[in-house]
């Protein structure tokens, strides 16, 4: 590769497809797939997920109480004590049953939503952009239904190792900086 004068490497010609964002969509496939096994085998051995996901994007579903509580994020972990786990293909989406202080709660999340994903038992983890739509739950919220069925509050734990994060900023074009 020839370099310029100045001995920095030519800069990258602008790409005209979106390879970004399909890799972004690809990434959240995966999380859409761990989703779906776990929904039909249930967790295998210490495998567990820490989801954090946009509460103010559009389509995400939680009762008004916890979107009081988390406006922005919240991180919810699929371990031991969740129920009703469905992966809706078709919608892009998916819906767990939680318990939030003893309180069950059913939540519904769209994978544009989803910032970041954990599984700590293998050190793997993603972490997604926001998404740029404009907050759009307000309505969303007030026809969550509430879960009826008790259950014991998720069981929070930190990860044991840091897991390893994969970051697709490295990747992204960044605007020249004017030294």
């Amino acid at each position: 590769m020839d370099d310029d004068k100045d001995g920095a490497p030519p800069e990258r010609p602008e790409s005209l497809l979106p390879y970004d964002l399909w890799t972004e969509d690809a990434l959240r496939q995966v999380v859409a797939m761990a989703l779906a096994y776990a929904a039909e085998h249930g967790l295998p051995g210490e495998h567990h997920f820490y989801i954090s996901f946009r509460t103010d994007a559009r389509g995400v579903q939680l009762p008004k109480r916890l979107l009081a509580q988390y406006p922005h994020e919240m991180t919810i972990v699929l371990q031991h004590q969740f129920w009703d786990l469905k992966v809706d293909e078709a919608a892009e989406q998916f819906s767990v049953g939680l318990s939030f202080g003893s309180v069950p709660a059913a939540l519904t999340i769209p994978f544009a939503a989803i910032t970041g994903f954990i599984d700590p038992h293998v050190q793997f983890g993603l972490r997604f952009r926001p998404p740029s739509e404009q907050p759009a739950n307000d309505e969303a919220a007030e026809s969550a239904p509430e879960a009826t069925a008790p259950s014991p509050a998720p069981q929070e734990e930190e990860p044991a190792e840091k897991p390893q994060v994969v970051s697709l900023d490295a990747f992204r074009k960044r605007s020249p900086s004017k030294e």
